[in-house]
């Protein structure tokens, strides 16, 4: 168990937690939410002891082991992987270094014997000979090739890197384990395995995540930061968030109620306080007045966006046709011959494990490179509005915010503009930031921004909820589902993708194309999908062979 005693951390005058007390019990998974800029991160930093508190105190039940994941990508580049992965036990590690450096010695002595028995003993009662098979286990779960398992971490791309640090976070059983932002950076499958393993792990396990989907799969609780304070509710996020929405509306239910008793009670005060006969009931209902106290709701610290994808134009039938797209980066076969058509309101999400290849996809059908082999076609009723994954460069400049978009407008007129950034919670003075000092998430509304100015009726976004809040996942969620045009996406929100998508394509690391007019659920249950991956990875083994 971990628990929290009047925790409170100041930042300057400000105190982003106030007199904080919360237990988190064995055998339970907490999500911990709440808006950008509520303090999850911290509060995990502060329970993992990374973060000293101004007052209060963090307690974990004497004898348990805490696991963190970990953010630094490089700080391990120096190490193998496995050897990284079986840190995430430092006592097992530290008696494995021990071990081995005692072995290597030349002049063994009866000291070094003895001291190599103890070691042994200990390492069996940790499961020390399963240690590289376990650790292989988890890597394997997350995706990483096992011709990886014992490269240099420095070696492998981002990615990998953040699958591996995973592993090492979950290696070993430890009994509290926190998670923050588990689900960055990994595909769906891999997203799927950790769901499946976070369900059947029995310790505690505190994390924070903008998967809502992850979320409502893998809580038991959901722990609520607003307004410096953490509500524990039982249940899932969409539960948390049903509760949240029956607790107000009930306490704005009740100070209706007494409202109306203190009008009521005030207009008889009011009109028998003169009256003789009648002070001494006038004198009751102002006692009675002065009991009456109401609920105070504050408003919570979230905003949502308001997300809209307007079309100029409606679109026609003939919106894209690809006809036997291929090309290879960097010696590797990307695209292989894909080919499909797309209809009228088709919404197309695309899936798999080959991050490389949707990316090149993508930047095909805009311009941005040319295929080796192939080609495609957009219809003329069709105008196009990209988000790209990698949007350094579209940033890379002194512009303003206002003047930015503007440069994307047809209509030129500065308040025109501004009602577009006020849509994306750019208010006042934000407008004359400048682009190049932005953060990550308020990238991504200037980029969702210029989309909804173009008035395109195709859109095509590759991750665009990378960096975005759960409020902001949300109204672009609700906005692409109403949106009457075309899309073309890729992303690792399983909600995301089962709400808006219907149609999904997968490319296989072959480079080949699946394609599927179905939801995400039904696809991911589907046997052709089973079927198509069971041959691609026996073609593999038989080419290994």
């Amino acid at each position: 168990m971990i628990s929290t005693s009047n925790v409170t951390l100041r930042i300057g005058k400000k105190a982003l937690f106030e007199d904080v007390n919360i237990k988190f019990t064995e055998g339970n998974c907490y999500g911990l939410i709440g808006a950008n800029g509520a303090g999850k991160s911290t509060f995990l930093k502060i329970l993992s002891g990374q973060l000293d508190t101004t007052n209060g105190n963090v307690s974990i039940t004497p004898g348990q082991r805490l696991s963190v994941l970990e953010q630094d990508h490089f700080k391990y580049d120096e190490y193998p992987v496995m050897d990284t992965v079986i840190m995430g036990n430092e006592r097992l590690y530290q008696i494995m270094k021990e071990k081995d450096a005692i072995y290597a010695k030349e002049d063994f002595t009866d000291e070094d014997g003895i001291r190599a028995s103890e070691l042994e003993g200990e390492f069996a009662e940790m499961d020390g000979w399963e240690a590289e098979s376990n650790a292989s286990m988890l890597l394997n779960g997350l995706g990483v090739d096992t011709d990886l398992h014992y490269s240099q971490m420095k070696d492998l791309n981002g990615n990998e890197k953040v699958k591996v640090l995973l592993a090492k976070a979950l290696f070993g059983n430890p009994d509290i384990l926190l998670l923050d932002e588990p689900t960055n950076h990994l595909d769906l499958d891999a997203i799927a395995w950790l769901e499946e393993f976070l369900i059947n792990f029995e310790n505690t396990v505190i994390v924070v995540s903008h998967d809502r989907y992850f979320l409502n799969k893998v809580c038991t609780h959901t722990a609520d930061i607003d307004y410096g304070k953490i509500q524990l509710y039982a249940g899932n996020y969409d539960f948390w968030y049903e509760s949240s929405q029956l607790l107000i509306k009930q306490m704005k239910e009740a100070n209706k109620k007494k409202e109306e008793k203190i009008k009521e009670l005030q207009e008889f005060i009011s009109r028998f306080s003169a009256n003789a006969s009648k002070s001494k009931q006038a004198t009751s209902r102002k006692r009675a007045l002065e009991k009456i106290e109401l609920d105070e709701i504050k408003p919570s610290s979230r905003k949502y966006p308001y997300i809209d994808f307007r079309p100029d134009r409606e679109i026609g039938n003939e919106v894209l046709s690809v006809d036997g797209i291929s090309k290879t980066i960097n010696g590797e076969k990307v695209l292989d011959n894909i080919s499909f058509i797309l209809g009228h309101d088709d919404k197309v999400a695309f899936v798999g494990g080959n991050e490389l290849a949707k990316t090149t996809l993508f930047q095909i059908l805009m311009g941005e490179l040319e295929p080796d082999e192939g080609s495609y076609k957009w219809g003329v009723t069709t105008s196009q509005a990209y988000f790209p994954k990698d949007s350094t460069a579209e940033f890379d400049n002194d512009y303003t915010i206002v003047d930015w978009l503007t440069g994307y407008s047809a209509i030129k007129d500065v308040t025109y503009v501004r009602g577009f950034l006020g849509r994306m919670l750019f208010a006042g003075d934000d407008g004359v930031k400048k682009v190049k000092v932005l953060s990550g998430g308020e990238k991504v509304r200037c980029l969702l921004s210029k989309m909804m100015i173009s008035g395109a009726n195709c859109l095509i976004l590759d991750e665009p909820t990378n960096h975005l809040d759960m409020e902001a996942i949300t109204a672009l969620n609700n906005g692409l589902i109403k949106f009457p045009g075309v899309a073309l996406f890729a992303c690792h929100d399983h909600q995301f993708v089962q709400t808006t998508a219907n149609r999904i394509m997968e490319i296989l690391p072959n480079g080949t194309l699946v394609d599927k007019i179905t939801t995400y659920d039904e696809y991911l249950a589907s046997d052709e999908m089973a079927r198509k991956r069971t041959v691609y990875t026996k073609q593999n083994e038989d080419d290994d062979n």
